[in-house]
């Protein structure tokens, strides 16, 4: 029989059913392990892995044809010399994070907009006090770069609650309706002076590592807010703290930053009107975001084993 190993990220033992009947059906058996460190001595034996070994483990790999990793950003596996042979498929977890991740955006956005950073230091000290005006998701202009699984999804939530969504990404092209318009990132800084908030949800790549640079931190509006959900090299984080602090622009929500985790002295901490979180709009918090992500493999095996790509295949080169 051919061998599938198990070892993700979260609690699998609601799911074992479902996987072990995909594995069947495909031809395979199934062994699971409470984290990818107990892989180690056995990671020799398996044709395919799903979770996220470390990947300086994979090179002991020799029988490995696919791993499907459970998370979405697999940056770690982009170096080819990790890899037991060319040959191996890279898959991840792209598809099952969408609607958490941007109800994530959506809250810190709306946080954003109507103070509540304010008004949470007014609750730490006892203070009653009126913060005016506030603002609208209705009638705003957001701009979404990243147009994956989380811009769709953010941009569909935004949609129906009013704002116009123009998405930016590197083909200039979306099927998803809820945008307005897609350009390319080449376009990025005609669209910037019109934002009202730029929402960032970019995997790590070299071309995406900057993009925020300083320039374009500085065509944004004074009331614009900027949120990152991607990854934090993709922000000139020094500019960004100067524009902060010198309230260039109107706020941020970061849930992603250099170095992560965040130094207690870091200026980032002291930023005004700034939601700093650790890197937690993701993860596998939500029972959703699981169940979606054990559907995926367990499509993607069927496919696998039908001698088919799996649905989810990242370009190595590309980095998604």
């Amino acid at each position: 029989m051919r061998e599938l190993a198990v070892c993700v990220g979260f609690d699998i033992d609601p799911y074992r059913r479902q996987i072990d009947a995909a594995a069947e059906a495909a031809g395979f058996t199934v062994r699971y392990y409470p984290g990818a460190e107990a892989l180690t001595p056995e990671i020799g034996d398996f044709e395919v892995i799903y979770g996220h070994p470390d990947p300086a483990l994979l090179w002991e790999a020799k029988g490995l044809k696919w791993l499907c990793s459970d998370f979405a950003g697999v940056e770690r596996y982009l170096d080819e010399a990790v890899w037991p042979h060319p040959g191996c498929l890279l898959s991840n977890g792209s598809g099952s994070y969408g609607p958490t991740i941007s109800e994530h955006i959506l809250m810190v956005l709306l946080m954003l907009l109507r103070r509540m950073p304010e008004y949470q230091a007014d609750l730490a000290e006892r203070r009653w006090t009126s913060h005016m005006p506030i603002r609208s998701v209705t009638g705003s202009h957001i701009v979404m770069l990243g147009t994956g699984d989380i811009g769709r999804h953010t941009a569909r939530r935004l949609k129906a609650l009013g704002a116009s969504v123009t998405g930016v990404c590197r083909s200039g092209r979306s099927s998803e309706p809820a945008f307005d318009r897609v350009l390319p990132v080449s376009e990025l800084d005609a669209v910037l002076p019109r934002a009202d908030a730029l929402a960032m949800a970019l995997p790590a790549t070299s071309e995406t590592a900057g993009v925020l640079s300083r320039a374009r931190i500085a065509l944004l509006p004074p009331h614009a807010l900027v949120v990152n959900v991607g990854r934090g090299a993709a922000i000139d984080q020094e500019a960004l703290v100067e524009a902060l602090q010198s309230r260039r622009i109107a706020g941020a929500a970061l849930d992603v930053m250099v170095p992560e985790p965040l130094p207690a002295d870091h200026p980032l901490w002291d930023c005004p009107n700034t939601i700093i979180t650790p890197h937690m709009s993701g993860n596998m918090a939500l029972g959703l975001t699981c169940d979606l992500n054990v559907d995926m493999f367990c499509a993607d095996l069927v496919r696998y084993a039908a001698g088919e790509l799996p649905l989810h295949l990242v370009d190595r080169v590309r980095g998604y």
